[in-house]
Parts: C-alpha cells; structure tokens; sequence
C-alpha cells in the first residue's frame, strides 16, 4: 500500500503559529498533529511509502518525516494551491498499488485495518455532524455506498461529513477521475478530489462509506483548544515527576519534564513545553509552547508558542513564537 499525505497549505487560520511551524506540525498534548495520525498509518504494518505533497515550510516538514515518522518517504512539492484533486494528482508517478489518502489537520479514531479485508474500489470515513452547512457532505443509498457528495449544503440532504481520509483500491480509475477533473474548470479556483470519486462512482465504482467514532478538528484556534482537552481527556495527560511544591496541578494536563511552575495553578486542559517557566499565574484550556515565560498572568482558552514572554497578560490570547508582551 501507498500512502498519500497533502500537507501544502499555509494554515491561514492558525497564524501566527503557522508562519513558523506548518500546520500539522502544531503540538497538541505534547504531540504533532500529524503524529497521531501517522501512528495509526504506522501500524498498518504493510505501506511500502508515503508521498508527502508540500509547500509551506516544506523544509520543517520533510526533516521531521524523516527523523520522527520514520517510513519510506518521497517529498513532492505542490508550486501551485490548485486544489485537494491537484495535490494527489502529484503523487501519481509513485502510486501503483492501492493508495490511503490522509488530509492530516485533524485527528480521527477510526480502525483503518478494515482496508485489508474490503472488496470495494475504495473507502471514504465519515463523521455525522449537526453544522453540516461547513462541510462536504456524503450522501449513500441503502447499502452504505456512496452515491455523492455535496460541498457545504444549504438543504439537509445528509450530515455525514468528510473527514478527509479516504482508501482507493481501484487507483487507476481514481487517477482517471482526477485527469477528468483538472480538464474542466475549476470549482471557484480549485480542483476538488471529491469531484474525482463522483466520476468513479458515476463509472460503476463502489465507494464504502465508514463512520469514525471520533473526529478531532485542529484547523482554527478554536477546535485546536477543543482536540487539546479531548486528548488529554483521552490519554495523553502527564505530569512531569518532579514539582514544585508551591505547584497546583489541576487535571487533566500535559506538562513537559524541565517545565517549571511555582506559586501558579496550572490546568484543567493545559499543555505546557519542556523549559518553560510559570510563576505568580493561572493557566487553564490552553497551549504553552517550550522554553517561554509567564509572570503574573491569568490566561485561558490561549495558545502561547515557543520562546515567548508574557507578563500580566490576562485573559484570551494567541501568541505566536519569539515574542513579548509586559502589561504591568
């Protein structure tokens, strides 16, 4: 098996954080967001290689497939943001076997060993979601097939949302599906892969459509708060084994060992780097990158990068790495 990873985009929602580090590479509990996707591809135990398409911070990312993931890896690089159908139709020269393909801004539980045993042409997961107006939407008929999908739908029609990760058995016709797709004009400036498994559908493929017990989106500072909590909540939570005495710890959080916190309540649902250094505040529904300082503040649902010094901050905040703010 081939896998496909498109990770070109520049994280716009998420700046200032994505100027510096690209958007999966963004730590929740202590871990890359692509990590814990790559974990589940890691266990698969038969992916000959993994296609990267890049862009952003290309450089960033291709050091950490190689010195953190670990699987065979190839990088592409994606010049133009033409689209989900024009990033996969650049893994094409590598794929000639049965191919997983992973958008790897969110965190999903989801048994991919499934791919082994199904005889369909391909496997699209899904999430069932109340706001079903944000996202493609899957439509299926009796049998739990595809049938289609609709972008952002104004009617119900369905609340199966896409998820963004899909198995494709019948990898020719998905490439003849992409082909078809990037000859008609873009769909307001973009090529979209789902139009690509509507033409496999519309030529006799059989889409199986899998339901994902979770779906975790890290794509806005928002939901990445929200994936922080529910990885704590779910696992990830640590202390390091020694504190400070003057430390109140209230769970769940991850907190890195060299980390060091006095006179300060830290948590619920924090995450806080290795070498930072917490005094006189309160820290709760929120992520602390490393090596960063904070005095006398009072944060919540806050994301504070790497190398930062906050003093008398309070409240709501997003601070990107390498910066200063002193309010008293």
């Amino acid at each position: 098996m081939k896998v496909i990873i498109p990770l070109a985009g520049k994280g716009t929602r998420l700046r200032p954080h994505t100027h510096v580090t690209p958007k999966p590479m963004l730590r929740i509990a202590g871990k890359p967001v692509m990590d814990y996707v790559m974990d589940d591809v890691r266990r698969l135990g038969d992916v000959q290689q993994v296609v990267y398409i890049t862009g952003h911070l290309k450089e960033k990312v291709e050091a950490h497939a190689r010195d953190d993931i670990g699987l065979p890896a190839v990088f592409v690089e994606q010049p133009v943001q033409n689209g989900t159908a024009g990033a996969v139709a650049l893994a094409r020269p590598y794929v000639d076997q049965p191919v997983l393909i992973i958008f790897v801004d969110t965190i999903f539980d989801a048994d991919l060993t499934i791919v082994h045993s199904t005889d369909a042409d391909g496997i699209i997961w899904t999430k069932e979601v109340e706001d079903y107006q944000r996202f493609g939407v899957v439509v299926t008929d009796a049998d739990g097939n595809m049938t289609r999908i609709v972008e952002k739908p104004k009617e119900p029609v369905w609340k199966r949302a896409n998820i963004g990760l899909y198995y494709v058995r019948n990898w020719k016709l998905l490439y003849d599906g992409i082909d078809h797709v990037m000859r008609q004009p873009p769909n307001k400036g973009e090529y979209y892969l789902t139009d690509a498994f509507q033409y496999m559908i519309d030529h006799g493929a059989k889409i199986r459509v899998v339901d994902v017990e979770g779906w975790y989106d890290a794509g806005q500072v928002e939901t990445l708060l929200d994936t922080n909590r529910a990885m704590l909540e779910k696992g990830r939570a640590r202390r390091p084994q020694a504190l400070d005495a003057s430390a109140r710890i209230v769970d769940p959080v991850y907190i890195e060992e060299g980390a060091r916190i006095t006179n300060s309540t830290v948590g619920p649902n924090a995450s806080v780097g290795a070498g930072t250094v917490i005094e006189d505040s309160e820290v709760r529904d929120a992520i602390v990158g490393a090596q960063s300082r904070l005095t006398r503040c009072r944060l919540h649902d806050a994301i504070v990068g790497d190398h930062v010094t906050l003093h008398g901050v309070r409240g709501s905040v997003t601070v990107g790495d390498h910066s200063e703010v002193r309010l008293d």
